[in-house]
C-alpha cells in the first residue's frame, strides 16, 4: 500500500554496489489511446542501455528486459499511472498501479527513486467524506483520487414530519421534540461508528455532505476533537453514486490544500528572513540536509536540480568540483539533486511538503526550502 511508511522504508534502501531501476510511466488511457506508452518506455530503456556504464548495465540488464515484457503483456491491466522498483540482484520489486497520471521517467541508482511517490502522496492526501441526514449517514474513504463506500447507518424508527393543522397542531410542539429526540439518538450512533472508524484508520480530514439543518445539528453534536477535523461541507442528497459525492468534495479539499500550503510557505519564508531556522534555496538546505537539520522539508512541485554526488561518501553539492572535500572521493555528475536532498530529509525523520498550489512566494526565492530542527 502506497503510504508515507512505505516511502519511508523504501528511502532507507541502499544498494551499495547494486543497483535498483526505478520506472515511472503515464499508462493513462485517455493520453494513450493505442497504447503508446509502449513506445515510450521502449525508448527510455534504449537510452539508459546507450548512456549506463557497461559494468553498471551488465547488473540492471535482466531489470529492464522483465520490465519491459511484464508492461507489453499487460497494457490492459493499467490504470492512469505505473510505479514500478526492481533489482533483480538484491530480490527486490515493488509495483504500485496508481490512479493519478505520472511523468515518464527511468531512473538507475544504488537507492529506489521515489520522489514522485512522495509527491502523490503528499499531494493527494487521505481523507473521509461522511454524509448525513435525519435518518440516515455514509461513509467513504478518499485516497489517490479512488473512493470507496465503506459504510451505511440507517435508522428505521426516525419520525417525519407532520402535516400541519387539525389536532396535531395543537401537538405540535410536542410533536417535534418527539422528532428531535430520535434524530439526536440518530446522530448519537453515526457519531459513535465516525469515532471508531477514525480511530481505525488514523484520518484527521473530513469533509462533510447532507441538508444544512442536518449538518448543522450533526456538528453541534460533535466532540471537539473530531469537530476541529472538518475542513468543510457541501449541500448533498443521500442517494449519490460514490463518483458524484468526490465530485461534490473535491473544491473543498483544493481550498484547504492551497490555505495549508500558503501558511506552511509564509513561515518558512518568514523564518528564513528573520534568520530562525529555516533554509531557502536548494544550495542551503543541501548544507541543512548533509547536517540532517531539516525537520519539514518544502519544494514546488516538479522542481528539479542538477549537482553532483561523491562515489564514496554521498555528499551532495551544486559546485562542479572533481574531488570530494571530506573523502578525497570522486565526485559524479546528478540530475535528480532534488530526489536525493529528499531522500536525506526522508531518511532523518523530516516531512515533505510538495507545493502544487501556492508556488509563487517560493519560486522567487529559489523553488526549495526548509524549516529546520536546530
Amino acid at each position: 500500500m502506497l503510504n508515507r511508511e512505505e516511502l519511508k522504508d523504501l528511502s532507507e534502501i541502499q544498494g551499495n554496489e547494486n543497483y535498483y531501476v526505478s520506472l515511472y510511466l503515464n499508462v493513462n488511457p485517455l493520453t494513450n489511446p493505442k497504447g503508446e506508452y509502449v513506445l515510450h518506455l521502449k525508448n527510455m530503456i534504449r537510452e539508459v542501455s546507450e548512456n549506463t556504464e557497461k559494468e553498471v548495465y551488465r547488473k540492471i540488464k535482466s531489470d529492464l528486459e522483465k520490465i519491459s515484457a511484464y508492461v507489453t503483456s499487460n497494457k490492459r491491466e493499467f490504470r492512469k499511472g505505473l510505479a514500478l522498483v526492481s533489482s533483480e540482484e538484491q530480490g527486490f520489486r515493488r509495483e504500485y498501479n496508481l490512479s493519478v497520471p505520472v511523468k515518464n521517467t527511468l531512473i538507475v541508482d544504488n537507492t529506489p527513486y521515489i520522489k514522485p511517490l512522495l509527491d502523490i502522496v503528499d499531494n493527494n492526501p487521505r481523507h473521509l467524506i461522511l454524509l448525513v441526514e435525519k435518518d440516515e449517514a455514509r461513509i467513504f474513504l478518499v485516497h489517490l483520487g479512488e473512493i470507496v463506500e465503506y459504510g451505511e447507518i440507517k435508522t428505521a424508527d426516525v419520525p417525519g414530519k407532520h402535516k400541519k393543522g387539525g389536532w396535531f397542531a395543537l401537538a405540535e410542539p410536542h410533536y417535534q421534540r418527539h422528532i428531535d429526540y430520535h434524530v439526536g439518538l440518530h446522530l448519537k450512533e453515526v457519531i459513535k461508528k465516525l469515532e471508531s472508524f477514525l480511530s481505525a484508520e488514523q484520518i484527521d480530514l473530513i469533509f462533510i455532505g447532507g441538508s444544512e439543518e442536518a449538518l448543522t445539528m450533526f456538528k453541534d453534536m460533535l466532540p471537539e476533537t473530531v469537530r476541529n477535523r472538518i475542513k468543510g461541507q457541501f449541500a448533498a442528497e443521500m442517494f449519490l453514486k460514490p463518483d458524484e459525492v468526490l465530485k461534490r468534495a473535491e473544491p473543498l479539499l483544493s481550498v484547504y490544500e492551497a490555505e495549508k500550503e500558503k501558511k506552511i510557505v509564509d513561515e518558512l519564508i518568514t523564518r528564513a528572513m528573520k534568520g530562525n531556522q529555516a533554509a531557502l534555496g536548494i544550495e542551503d538546505v543541501i548544507g541543512a540536509a548533509m547536517e540532517g537539520k531539516i525537520h519539514k522539508l518544502v519544494f514546488v512541485k516538479d522542481y528539479e536540480a542538477s549537482g553532483f554526488k561523491c562515489v564514496n561518501c554521498g555528499l551532495l553539492s551544486i559546485q562542479n568540483i572533481t574531488s570530494c572535500p571530506y573523502c578525497g572521493s570522486e565526485m559524479e555528475s546528478i540530475e535528480y539533486l532534488v530526489e536525493l536532498v529528499t531522500q536525506r530529509a526522508v531518511e532523518q525523520g523530516a516531512t515533505v511538503e510538495v507545493l502544487a498550489y501556492e508556488t509563487t512566494s517560493l519560486k522567487e526565492r529559489g523553488n526549495i526550502g526548509a524549516i529546520l530542527r536546530f
